[in-house]
């Protein structure tokens, strides 16, 4: 009886769509449906208008760019407008996207960095947001950096996200010079030695850096709470791939019915953010852009 409450509790706390309705194939899942508003990030609908397409489409969450939300308020609107229409549409902001350069070398660049990344923070939290993207920014070329040290700056990232109440993750840049493999991203989250500790892996970054998506079965959802979607053609070659060769999952060559089985787990539900920067997209109507990459999603998770 417990274990039948149990389950029927969690089938309740899948989210609901647009229109505040459960769809029949919103059962129990290991994964929820995230926007991320670079994928129409070209039509330039401005993140409340961004927000109305991910609930309009059907998604459970939407990942915005903490920029957009500053330009909201520099405009004269208030992310806690954003926070209340995010909520009366029943969606969540899982994650939030910012590129503070929390990773570089020079003290005086790192400290003003680590200012960024609080001013994103302080943002991402009054707009309802619990998770903010945190990628190699300003060592994306330059020296090789120990990857001890780098934990040790995450750990301070870190720290900084617990007084800010949000969780910074560690993201990989297949381009770049330093946490280009997933590896190197578990090697300083391990090391960081702090409970909250994350990775936020990206189809395209793993296979653009040379990591195998074989690596992600050793990873818990407990450390990967969000994961980026999509996928790449099997042309041009992997290092001269770029983000705006990012199509539909499905519509590529990843293994993505692989690197879904090997992400699910009992433990925690892993959030799946469609994010793409292909222009061929923003030529398109942004809804139908989003509905199509949610049924796409949708249909990798039901075969599993």
């Amino acid at each position: 009886m417990l274990r039948t409450a149990a389950l029927a509790a969690l089938g309740r706390g899948v989210a609901m769509g647009a229109e505040g309705t459960r769809g029949a194939e919103d059962s129990v899942s290991p994964f929820r449906f995230c926007l991320n508003s670079g994928t129409i990030r070209g039509q330039k609908l401005g993140v409340m208008g961004e927000l109305e397409t991910a609930a309009q489409a059907g998604y459970d969450s939407i990942e915005p760019w903490v920029r957009d939300l500053v330009e909201l308020e520099e405009q004269g609107g208030r992310v806690e407008e954003f926070r209340k229409r995010m909520e009366d549409l029943g969606l969540t902001m899982e994650s939030a996207i910012a590129f503070p350069r929390w990773i570089v070398e020079d003290n005086t660049e790192r400290s003003k960095g680590m200012e960024e990344a609080k001013i994103a923070m302080d943002v991402v939290a009054r707009a309802g947001g619990v998770r903010l993207a945190c990628p190699p920014a300003g060592a994306t070329e330059g020296p090789v950096l120990d990857l001890l040290v780098v934990a040790e700056r995450y750990r301070d990232l870190l720290e900084l996200g617990d007084r800010m109440e949000v969780v910074p993750q560690l993201e990989v840049w297949g381009f770049s010079r330093n946490l280009y493999r997933l590896g190197q991203a578990m090697c300083v989250a391990v090391e960081a030695g702090h409970p909250k500790s994350c990775i936020l892996p990206d189809i395209y970054h793993l296979y653009r850096g040379g990591s195998r998506f074989e690596g992600l079965r050793l990873l818990s959802s407990k450390s990967i709470h969000v994961f980026h979607v999509n996928d790449y053609p099997a042309e041009p070659a992997r290092e001269e791939l770029t983000d705006a060769h990012r199509v539909f999952p499905g519509d590529g060559v990843a293994p993505i019915n692989d690197i879904l089985d090997g992400l699910r787990g009992p433990e925690s539900t892993v959030v799946l953010s469609l994010e793409l920067f292909n222009q061929a997209y923003w030529q398109q109507d942004a809804l139908d852009v989003a509905r199509k990459g949610l049924s796409k999603m949708k249909a990798y998770v039901a075969a599993l």
